[in-house]
């Protein structure tokens, strides 16, 4: 019960999440102490996949194993998926009865404001030497020249291996020996090459989109501000399952639904089957759904057991910033290319501009900024 009012109350990010799972899992359930939480959400940040779902999976796997943590990872994200399923739905309404979208031409840059602001924020708090803002500038340039999906792993690991090079800089610490149980990764490595296979095989447009989700699921390092240009690049660029527009308005949509902001993984699959009618379009949601956070909970399942051993090698401590500084160059990428078209439009321009202020300066929640600019869409 605790989870499920999570899902129905934390808008705005993993940042906020955390404030609200130490306020209801810690001084008021008690489950967990804070220090185990902010341990468990440090773990979760550094493993690919959503880090508010993860976290809130591993404090059920802590508390009555996988059970549990399956059954907290299913009630944390069904309400998100279900309301992005319908919102899918309900704009393919729209389009296929030729009614205007234009009222939410406020809504698509006030979402890349959000992105904008997102990366500049992680930046911020990620980066804190030359090196790492040398990094981002060189994701940032190939990922905008090169926007295919394949470059995001490339970028990823690049980061990652060139920053773990400088480990010496970091301090020492006792080394413990490390029992790994490779359980959890069988798992991962058999889905991805089952699904890779059947989509293969048979050419099933599910099967295929659950193989992509999966992927990117377990490529994603940074959360849901650098999934968004994952998808848009595979999505929108590379493949055309949707347009610029229908994208946006999903980007939108997750600053007004709660719970993860990996539920535009949820968007972008239901809109990716919108030909095969409203059932295909909640298998689309569901299958993106499946796909997205599944590799984040296997990856908890093999790396919880023996993170206090991990995080004493300096090679991985070192390894962080290089994969967070390409994350972010990658989420800036995103936001040019989305921001670009929009420059010979004014009101795109100041709608930018002013979404901007407001979110860095002012204190209204992100759900009523996009619902104020669909208002305005309808008025004007």
């Amino acid at each position: 019960m605790d989870i499920l009012l999570l899902s129905l109350t934390a808008f705005g990010g993993p940042q906020v999440h955390l404030m609200m799972m130490i306020e209801r899992l810690v001084h008021k359930r008690r489950y967990v102490t804070e220090e185990e939480l902010l341990e468990l959400q440090a773990l979760c940040s550094i493993l690919p996949g959503p880090s508010s779902t993860q976290t809130v999976t591993a404090i059920g796997l802590k508390i009555g194993g996988q059970p549990l943590a399956y059954l907290t990872l299913l009630v944390w994200s069904l309400p998100a998926m279900a309301l992005m399923t319908l919102a899918a739905i309900g704009i393919h309404y729209l389009e296929r009865n030729a009614i205007s979208l234009n009222f939410t031409r406020f809504v698509g840059p006030m979402a890349v404001a959000f992105l904008m602001y997102g990366a500049s924020s992680i930046a911020r708090k990620v980066i804190h030497n030359t090196q790492g803002w040398t990094f981002l500038v060189i994701s940032t340039i190939l990922a905008y020249l090169y926007p295919s999906p394949y470059m995001t792993p490339v970028l990823i690991v690049c980061g990652g291996v060139a920053a773990s090079l400088n480990f010496k800089k970091h301090e020492k610490m006792e080394k413990a020996e490390i029992r790994v149980k490779w359980r959890p990764i069988i798992f991962w490595i058999s889905v991805l090459i089952t699904a890779a296979v059947i989509g293969k095989v048979t050419n099933s447009l599910p099967v295929r989109l659950f193989e992509n989700f999966y992927r990117n699921g377990s490529l994603v390092f940074g959360g849901g501000q650098v999934l968004i240009p994952i998808l848009y690049n595979e999505f929108v660029e590379f493949k055309h399952y949707l347009t610029e527009q229908e994208f946006l308005a999903g980007m939108a949509l997750t600053q007004v639904v709660p719970g993860p902001v990996f539920s535009i993984a949820t968007f972008v699959g239901s809109v990716s089957l919108q030909s095969h009618g409203w059932f295909g379009q909640i298998v689309g949601g569901f299958v993106a759904t499946a796909g997205i956070f599944l590799p984040g909970t296997f990856f908890i399942f093999f790396a919880y057991p023996f993170w206090d051993q991990l995080k004493r090698y300096r090679g991985i401590r070192a390894s962080l910033e290089g994969i967070h500084a390409a994350s972010c160059g990658l989420t800036i990428a995103a936001a040019i290319a989305l921001f670009q078209p929009m420059m010979t439009s004014i009101p795109s321009v100041v709608t930018v501009i002013a979404t901007l202020v407001v979110v860095a300066f002012g204190k209204v929640p992100s759900y009523l900024i996009i619902l104020a600019g669909l208002l305005l869409g309808l008025v004007f």
